[in-house]
């Protein structure tokens, strides 16, 4: 009987955080459909007509396509370096960490992920305008993978240990090389960490903010994060086409997360298994 009520005790918990969490999205999408006189009326009335037309300005305004392309090459170019670098670095410290440089390397990448971007925000404008890489795409892509690679090497270090080398020690009977046994045996056995790495990553590049006004000021290639400013102004804000535009911006980081969410769990909670 106590295990009856606390099973359902836990279903009514897990319902109202589920609530919880999707009123945000409720809000938005209420808000993306009305027009200003109704959402004056309440947040929470619904509306008398769906307002397509905020979805249309919202593009036009914003230019969403073109902050959307600019969006997935900056982010997919970013997660593929990360991936690969972050694979890479947290093979050699995973299969090395016996020795104390590797461990102290290890700290480094600690430390580094404490230092707020904001500390370096002016040196690296200025490295970056010295190497003409401002309002450039390449630049973006650098300084954001560069960012994020020491949170991903440690996230695939710790799955890394786990490995079994000794698949590894029969590939260096057989004459393979340390790049072709990284490439095609370690990499494969990655796969759940590198989802899980890739998805969270892609979220966090997706609405990356920081590095983007810094770097990027140019319209032609401003992300869409920058884009949503445009609704607000010093006198008023666009609130209903601000939030139809992030309704369309929300849909290629869903897809993803929906795509991939089963791999996202298997490589966390394999992460959290120790061998």
């Amino acid at each position: 009987m106590k295990e009856n009520k606390a099973g359902i005790l836990s279903k009514i918990i897990l319902v109202v955080m589920t609530l919880i969490f999707l009123f945000p999205f409720y809000i938005c999408i209420l808000m993306s459909v009305k027009s200003k006189q109704e959402s004056s009326k309440g947040i929470l009335a619904l509306p008398e007509t769906i307002h397509w037309e905020n979805f249309t300005n919202a593009i036009e305004k914003a230019k969403i396509l073109t902050s959307m392309k600019n969006s997935i090459i900056v982010t997919v170019s970013s997660v593929l370096i990360i991936l690969l670098v972050a694979s890479m670095a947290a093979y050699a410290i995973g299969r090395r960490y016996h020795k104390k440089g590797y461990q102290i390397y290890e700290s480094l990448l600690v430390a580094s992920m404490m230092l707020p971007f904001q500390v370096i925000m002016v040196p690296v404008y200025k490295m970056y305008k010295n190497l003409n890489l401002l309002n450039t795409r390449t630049g973006a892509v650098i300084m954001i993978a560069g960012l994020a690679v020491a949170y991903c090497t440690i996230m695939i270090t710790g799955f890394v240990r786990q490995l079994p080398v000794e698949l590894e020690e029969a590939a260096e009977i057989e004459g393979a090389g340390r790049f072709k046994i990284f490439f095609s045996i370690i990499l494969p056995l990655l796969k759940p960490i590198l989802a899980t790495v890739a998805t969270l990553q892609f979220l966090s590049v997706w609405n990356e903010f920081n590095v983007s006004i810094l770097l990027l000021q140019n319209e032609e290639i401003k992300t869409i994060p920058m884009q949503q400013y445009v609704f607000f102004g010093a006198y008023g804000a666009d609130y209903n086409t601000a939030f139809a535009a992030a309704v369309i911006t929300m849909i290629p980081v869903i897809l993803i997360f929906l795509v991939l969410q089963k791999q996202v769990v298997a490589g966390m909670t394999a992460g959290a298994v120790k061998g």
